[in-house]
């Protein structure tokens, strides 16, 4: 029943707010107009349309407007009175009251909110959907004051999301069973990553950790800022991390006229994304305009200043190289790899033609290289993408869902600070020299120094093993064991004598070599 209701009040607000009028009356059938006009009687709609979607944005709760947050970052799908509207979701959802934020503070240390600061603003500085952040001084135990930002968690947060969780549940439900593509888009389990990413965005300890780990990461790229948390009071409802200095990244004029290198800018934005995505496989995750600043302190000028870490997304190594694999196959072209490599993956079925799905992608990439970032976007590129999945059955993969809303969301960034950005050559050096490194002898080496003290403990214990082994295994296993043992060391021998005879073969050229040119000499 509180789905239901829940659905109800969803078809409501858009009611209330003519979300509808926005769909229906952009239909050139006359029916369609004509159930726009009757739907629209009795309401006042005076307000503009951009207005009022991000009010009902706002009034649904935090799932819609983090929704908000992510289309208005492309201005390049929406019209311009749209994009400004829902840029104020950023970082200007309104607030909850002060009082609320102070109880919620002393209720996570237990003593009044004036022991646990120096001092304490209880105007909010920037709100958002899960929470609201205040300014403070806080007396550190070297004695010292530092300045320092409250995030404090919005009340009743969690049950809110999850009756909106449960709803899209239901619905992920009903496309699965309705749909053609239900099964291959597989919709429940991207709602089962967006359920655990939007809960552990509820737990502000792990925002702090994943803060933490950020910071350690970027330590040397000298590219980007990001706050030191202190842990004696860090709660799953408050956290109290470094106050961090900065222009909001929106604020181009202000920036350009304090001297930042716009250009720059975006080209360092590109390499901290695969930076993090590609060399570290934890990335930043929601990395809207209202959680980036750029800093113009004199020892750190110029440098990202990058906020709220409650969304991260990571990669396992195999999905690293999969998608490195795809980056540098696109870069240079090589479509044909592109399209192996889906089939090695399994994510399309096995007897695909490779030549047919190497054209199907070629079709759909090919038109974009060599433009400047304004005239591409990969909101569209990857429209197109899906487009051909679906004829080729490609299973969507969820763990790479919040990938591609970062991807979405560094594209409308860079479009914002540099359209004329070659969004492909900035990456592709990174790309390659990533994948030189990971497939090269330094990345052996690295592979067997990280695995040396295992060795070092099981070497030693190898005899004794062994000698177990074939005292309790029956007289026919310890044959075969024997005779795999002595087959292994005729192997070595033989590899031996290959490795030896091609050294000499080689120091014998050499010689020959010298002789020469003894001779000419």
């Amino acid at each position: 029943m509180r789905r239901i209701y829940r659905g109800i009040f969803i078809v409501w607000v858009a009611l209330r707010y003519g979300l509808d009028e926005l769909v229906l009356t952009s239909f050139q059938k006359p029916w369609l107009r004509a159930l726009a006009r009757i739907v629209s009687i009795g309401r006042k709609l005076d307000a503009p349309r951009g207005q009022r979607l991000r009010e009902a944005l706002e009034r649904l709760g935090p799932i819609f407007v983090k929704f908000g947050q992510v289309l208005s970052t492309r201005r390049d799908l929406l019209p311009p009175d749209i994009a400004d509207e829902l840029a104020w979701l950023q970082d200007r959802v309104p607030p909850f009251p002060s009082k609320v934020a102070i109880a919620t503070i002393e209720r996570a240390f237990r003593r009044p909110v004036g022991e646990v600061f120096v001092e304490f603003d209880e105007t909010p500085v920037a709100s958002a959907s899960i929470a609201q952040v205040h300014f403070a001084t806080l007396r550190v135990p070297d004695g010292s004051v530092r300045e320092v930002a409250v995030k404090v968690l919005r009340p009743g947060m969690r049950d809110v999301i999850e009756k909106d969780l449960a709803l899209m549940a239901v619905m992920a439900g009903w496309v699965e069973s309705l749909s053609a593509d239900g099964k291959r888009l597989k919709p429940r389990e991207v709602v089962a990553e967006f359920d655990k990413y939007l809960h552990d965005e509820l737990d502000l300890v792990r925002e702090a950790a994943n803060a933490a780990q950020l910071r350690r990461n970027m330590d040397k790229l000298n590219l980007v800022l990001i706050p030191e948390m202190f842990w004696d009071f860090c709660h799953p409802e408050v956290i109290v991390m470094e106050r961090m200095k900065g222009v909001p990244i929106a604020q181009l004029d202000r920036l350009r006229t304090a001297g930042v290198d716009i250009p720059k800018l975006a080209r360092d934005g590109v390499t901290i994304f695969f930076t993090q995505v590609f060399r570290d496989g934890f990335f930043h995750a929601d990395m809207h305009p209202g959680n980036i600043q750029v800093s113009l302190e004199p020892e750190s000028f110029g440098r990202y200043v990058s906020l709220d870490f409650g969304i991260i997304g990571t990669l396992t190594e195999s999905d690293k190289e999969y998608l490195a694999q795809n980056f540098v196959a696109f870069f240079r072209r090589d479509y044909k790899r592109v399209a192996e490599l889906h089939l090695e993956s399994g994510w399309v079925p096995v007897g695909t033609r490779i030549d047919e799905l190497e054209a199907a992608i070629r079709t759909v990439c090919e038109p974009y290289f060599d433009r400047p970032l304004k005239e591409i976007s990969l909101g569209m590129v990857l429209m197109r993408l899906f487009q051909t999945s679906r004829r080729f059955h490609v299973e969507i993969q969820p763990q790479l869902v919040l990938l591609q809303k970062t991807l979405l969301n560094i594209e409308g960034l860079g479009r914002q600070l540099d359209p004329e950005l070659d969004l492909w050559n900035t990456a592709k050096p990174f790309l390659e020299k990533w994948m030189s490194e990971q497939i090269g002898p330094r990345k052996l080496f690295e592979q067997l120094r990280a695995e040396a003290p295992r060795y070092a403990k099981l070497l030693p214990q190898l005899p004794r093993l062994m000698h177990d082994f074939l005292e309790n295994r029956p007289a026919d296993h310890r044959r075969e064991l024997l005779e795999l043992l002595a087959a292994q060391k005729r192997t070595n021998r033989l590899l031996q004598a290959i490795i030896y005879g091609g050294i000499g073969f080689v120091l014998g050229l050499l010689a020959m070599q010298v002789l020469v040119r003894v001779r000419l000499f």
